[in-house]
């Protein structure tokens, strides 16, 4: 078996929230190898955001250990954990997240903008993760010129476009 994809281990995130401390993940442990399917459920405020957003690089445990693609969370800058998101993590955000006055193509090219691919690339990549969902003949399209479905998928060409190891939506 190969390394986990994502480890966490003896996760903790407390926030004090109106001079209380809220207990968002109290404990967490989990391996998920790559090619896994996971869901993460529970009832409204259990955590799940919370976890997810751990492991996107998006907030810090105050206490565990978590490690994404063999990388330690805590050992990163902020300059790292924007790189590790960028290059290894996709996200399909619950309200699409897109850029309203940009083509479908241009939301999708947004993490090529910062990633180590060549420029001169980017659209034939754009145009590529837009036909693996099949909205290539809607690539000029701004997010209000398309269905909700159609902005789902221009979410998620978005989130591929990396090839990223870990999805997250």
């Amino acid at each position: 078996m190969s390394a986990p994809l994502v480890s966490c281990h003896d996760l903790h995130r407390h926030y004090i929230l109106g001079g209380e401390e809220i207990k968002a993940l109290n404990g967490i442990s989990v391996d998920i190898q790559p090619g896994e399917f996971v869901a993460v459920m529970g009832p409204s405020g259990s955590g799940k955001s919370t976890f997810m957003n751990m492991c996107g690089a998006l907030d810090r445990p105050t206490s565990g250990t978590l490690s994404i693609a063999g990388r330690e969370l805590n050992d990163l800058t902020k300059d790292e954990l924007a790189s590790l998101r960028n290059e290894t993590v996709g996200f399909v955000f619950q309200q699409f997240n897109l850029m309203s006055r940009t083509t479908a193509l241009d939301n999708v090219k947004l993490p090529l903008l910062y990633s180590s691919s060549p420029p001169s690339e980017a659209d034939d990549r754009a145009y590529e993760a837009l036909a693996q969902v099949g909205l290539s003949d809607r690539a000029m399209h701004k997010p209000n010129e398309l269905s909700g479905g159609q902005q789902q998928r221009v979410a998620i060409a978005r989130a591929l476009v990396n090839a990223p190891k870990v999805i997250l939506a």
